[in-house]
């Protein structure tokens, strides 16, 4: 298949939805030849923080000179995105390869795989071909039953826990957290951001009961972070640490350069002089956003451009919202899950209103003097990128 044909199939396995499970993902990588026992991984799963811990590591690994996987999700602009050695995306021919392989491979299925299982086995496919020294795996939703899970890794890691996709993964903080302990393997060193008590409980007791070491980060890193937010400084803690148990041999040196210069869109990026974009999809993270708004702006307000996705706790994101708002326009988000803009209004003190979409919200705010924040959704940061950044996706 050419590329638009591969990725056309691939998005067309959608309509699978999400499907807990690891079945699937272990017969994708039998017929792959299992590209995943060749490879040092860093498994990473957690509430938020994963990107940038993720981004990170693979910054710390790099600038060491060594060869690095990085797979994350989701993507912003280009699919592509997801898969990356040494910075660079999966080429073009190469996805259009390893899709037609995949697409070879479970034609007949009677349970079809899912966009996630299909998109994993790919990235694990490619690496293993990039003869990567190491490579940074982030789950998706959860982390037992993610697709992820079926590897081996040389370190687990987890970030901070909280509430987020509770009807999958459990209405409780410690449902949430046995469902993201599951990436924690047998006699596999283990590394966590600190934790409500009861997320800490049951990473404790699983990792006692797997034999594996566990370290929680209890300082965060003290050095400088380019990633703007007091948060970052302890996901670049939670990053150093699993690189440190992972067997590399990084250099302090090299860990404060890395971290000094990584990049990661969509957190707290700036663009031009007067917008800020951030991904903020779940209240945790839109409190997060707020103390980083607080601590770069103090007590300057914003135009807040927001969308979100049906299935978030969006009342109270644009609840975390209102102590840094002058006014929201509300928008929809490009995709079959996005909320309809007209649910927010009523939850919403601060001045207000809806917009037909993203480029007229834009038009709306950049005709005032004030600062701009675009945040509620990942799938609107990328829409947003598109917009406002000349080749977003770097290649």
């Amino acid at each position: 298949m050419r590329l638009e044909e591969s990725l056309d199939w691939l998005y067309a396995s959608q309509q699978f939805g999400i499907k807990l499970g690891l079945e699937n993902t272990f017969r994708l990588l039998e017929a792959a030849g299992h590209p995943e026992r060749e490879l040092k991984i860093i498994h990473v799963a957690g509430t938020n923080g994963k990107g940038s811990t993720c981004a990170m590591a693979e910054a710390i690994l790099r600038a060491a000179g060594l060869r690095v996987g990085l797979y994350t999700s989701p993507h912003l602009v280009d699919f592509r995105e997801r898969i990356r050695v040494d910075g660079n995306m999966i080429p073009k021919e190469d996805t259009a390869t390893g899709l037609t392989k995949l697409h070879g491979s479970c034609t007949e299925w009677e349970h079809s795989p899912t966009f996630f299982e299909l998109s994993t086995v790919l990235a694990l496919t490619h690496f293993a071909a990039s003869a990567c020294d190491y490579v940074v795996l982030e789950t998706g939703m959860g982390g037992r039953l993610d697709a992820t899970n079926a590897v081996m890794p040389v370190v687990s890691a987890i970030t901070p826990l909280a509430m987020d996709h509770s009807e999958w993964l459990g209405d409780q903080l410690a449902l949430i957290a046995e469902e993201k302990a599951g990436i924690i393997k047998a006699g596999v060193p283990v590394v966590s951001a600190p934790q409500k008590p009861d997320a800490a409980a049951v990473l404790r007791d699983k990792a006692a009961k797997a034999g594996s070491p566990i370290t929680f980060v209890d300082k965060p890193w003290l050095g400088a972070v380019a990633l703007p937010g007091a948060h970052q400084c302890w996901n670049a803690a939670l990053a150093v640490e699993a690189v440190r148990k992972c067997g590399a041999n990084v250099s302090e040196e090299t860990i404060t350069q890395a971290l000094a210069k990584v990049a990661w869109p969509a957190r707290f990026q700036r663009i031009g002089d007067r917008i800020v974009l951030d991904g903020g999809h779940n209240p945790h993270a839109a409190a997060a956003l707020v103390a980083t708004w607080l601590e770069v702006f103090g007590t300057e307000k914003a135009t807040i451009v927001f969308g979100a996705l049906a299935d978030k706790d969006y009342a109270a994101m644009v609840a975390a919202f209102q102590p840094i708002a002058r006014e929201f326009l509300f928008v929809p988000v490009s995709s079959p899950r996005g909320a309809d803009p007209a649910s927010f209004p009523p939850l919403c003190p601060a001045p207000n209103r809806c917009c037909d979409n993203l480029p007229a919200a834009l038009a709306l705010a950049m005709a005032g003097p004030h600062r701009i924040l675009i945040a509620g959704s990942l799938f609107l940061a990328g829409e947003a990128l598109s917009l406002l950044v000349k080749n977003p996706s770097v290649s």
